[in-house]
């Protein structure tokens, strides 16, 4: 019999590429955040990175399907790639409560993009409908005796890898592989994906 309401875990990015900081995270949040799933929703294009060339959107989509296949928490999802762009998170969120009334979701964001997050549009109808798991990064402390009702800390190891890295580093000509889930790394190399020109 299925749960009343699946805790249903919105990690959102980019993934340009998935790599296993992303993926260690989100298992982690599995395993100990009260979460009964966590949906890597893939974004056509983040608000505040306008200028940012992406990799093609179907590209990305198909890299965190081959990195959360073999994990039945995770999943790899396109729904914003059906949503107006750019993308808001509050839209999105509104639109998931609508499609799929039967879950709760539960928003996770890092420390960076908590102390950012009076910026975004309507920070206060996500606040009033999702709880929030914001994870730590270097640099950004966030005082826990301030977060609103709803919004939690949950220390998850730190796992200082970026995309950024990842895609200078296969620019470079590096062997970086255990950095990635095999069948990305792999699917990075027969579509030579990241090389220098």
């Amino acid at each position: 019999m299925e749960k009343e309401h699946i805790r249903t875990g919105i990690f959102g990015g980019t993934f340009n590429p998935v790599h296993i900081g992303h993926l260690a995270l989100a298992n982690y949040l599995c395993e100990y955040g009260d979460l009964d799933e966590v949906w890597f929703m893939v974004s056509p294009q983040n608000p505040f990175k306008k200028n940012q060339i992406l990799l093609d959107d179907s590209l990305r989509l198909q890299m965190v399907e081959a990195a959360t296949a073999g994990y039945p928490k995770f999943k790899a999802c396109d729904f914003e790639f059906h949503l107006p762009r750019p993308s808001y998170t509050v839209d999105t969120l509104r639109r998931l409560r609508e499609a799929y009334p039967q879950r709760e979701f539960v928003l996770i964001i890092g420390a960076d993009n908590w102390t950012s997050f009076d910026r975004w549009k309507c920070p206060e109808e996500i606040l009033s409908h999702h709880p929030i798991l914001i994870y730590p990064r270097s640099g950004h402390p966030v005082v826990t005796e301030t977060l609103p009702s709803g919004v939690r800390l949950i220390n998850t190891p730190l796992m200082e890898i970026s995309s950024t890295f990842i895609r200078e580093a296969i620019g470079q000509g590096k062997d970086i592989r255990f950095f990635l889930h095999p069948e990305v790394y792999r699917f990075i190399r027969e579509h030579r994906l990241y090389q220098a020109e």
